[in-house]
């Protein structure tokens, strides 16, 4: 006896979606600072970055990019260690 195929691709990932299925893309934010800036000495930018119980934001939430997340983490790390931030 033959397997059953299901013929409906609209529900697959490479079939058609409905208007309302398809994802608008998260937008993208300016970054509004220069990488020299971005210095541990630069308390008031730092604490954009970091929420109230002093958890550094991730890129999903600051849509930076990598390189400038890692430069970021490094300042409030080091702001840290200075006893210039919480």
């Amino acid at each position: 006896m033959p397997r059953k195929t299901h013929t409906d691709k609209s529900d697959k990932r490479g079939g058609r979606r409905s208007l309302s299925e398809v994802r608008t893309p998260r937008p993208k934010p300016k970054i509004d600072f220069t990488v020299d800036s971005l210095d541990y000495k630069n308390v008031n930018l730092l604490r954009q970055f970091v929420t109230d119980q002093g958890r550094i934001l991730p890129r999903k939430y600051t849509g930076l990019p990598a390189h400038y997340q890692r430069r970021l983490n490094q300042a409030i790390k080091r702001a840290r260690q200075m006893l210039l931030m919480k």
